[in-house]
């Protein structure tokens, strides 16, 4: 009887280190064979965030192009973008051209009406090219009831001689024309705000509808074949994206 219970005994410790190396074994093949894609797990799709129709909106008004950015579609927004930068550039360059404009008729009215430049507002650069003289001006505002306007003040004297007047007249013009120009440019910019901004709320609202749609029951099914077990079936639900 003895006997018997020391040959189970030593039956059992043999056994047991031969099915733990078994089982682990398993545990390995079934590790390497999920690894390798011998079975079809449920494939994982991004985590939705909805996007705000209000900040597309905001960005495209603070820099074109950028709500289109945040709405995830640049394609259309980047020409926003450039319109932008080409807006800039282009009310830079009408800007400086127009204070070079302006320089060059303060100049000439200097050297040739005898005009001093200090404190002069841009009504007396005006009225300068319409009269001869300080004494012209003043005579007319005098007819014309309008005694306030009248310059009394040495400092704002001026007179044109020969064809001086018509040459300061002809570049204040230009200076003028040029200075207004950037009305149109600004404009451009404000134009090309509200554009973008429509445009980013339409991309906003269409990405948060589109997303909303693709939410539901997903069913996935798939063939498993993992070594040293039978093969089946899987079956995956998932709610959600």
């Amino acid at each position: 009887m003895n006997k018997i219970f020391v040959i189970l005994f030593l039956v059992t410790i043999t056994a047991f280190p031969q099915s733990t190396k078994n089982i682990l074994t398993l545990k390995n093949e079934v590790r390497q064979n999920m690894i390798s894609g011998d079975s079809n797990p449920l494939p994982v799709k991004e985590e939705f965030s909805r996007k705000s129709v209000f900040l597309a909106i905001t960005y495209s008004i603070l820099l074109p192009g950028m709500g289109e950015l945040y709405a995830g579609n640049y394609s259309s927004g980047k020409y926003f973008t450039i319109a932008e930068a080409i807006f800039w550039g282009t009310y830079i360059g009408i800007n400086q051209y127009s204070n070079w404009q302006k320089e060059r008729y303060h100049s000439f009215a200097a050297s040739n009406g005898g005009v001093n430049l200090a404190g002069k507002s841009d009504d007396y650069f005006t009225n300068i090219g319409i009269y001869s003289n300080i004494n012209e001006y003043n005579d007319d505002m005098a007819r014309n009831g309008e005694f306030s306007k009248m310059y009394n003040s040495p400092q704002d004297y001026w007179k044109w001689t020969g064809g001086d007047r018509v040459a300061y007249r002809t570049m204040w013009t230009a200076g003028e024309q040029t200075h207004n120009n950037l009305r149109f440019v600004i404009g451009a910019l404000v134009l090309n705000r509200v554009v973008s901004a429509i445009n980013a709320a339409r991309i906003a609202a269409a990405y948060n509808k589109k997303a909303s749609q693709e939410l539901g029951w997903n069913i996935s099914a798939g063939y498993s074949s993992i070594a040293s077990l039978p093969p089946g079936v899987t079956l995956n639900f998932q709610y959600g994206l």
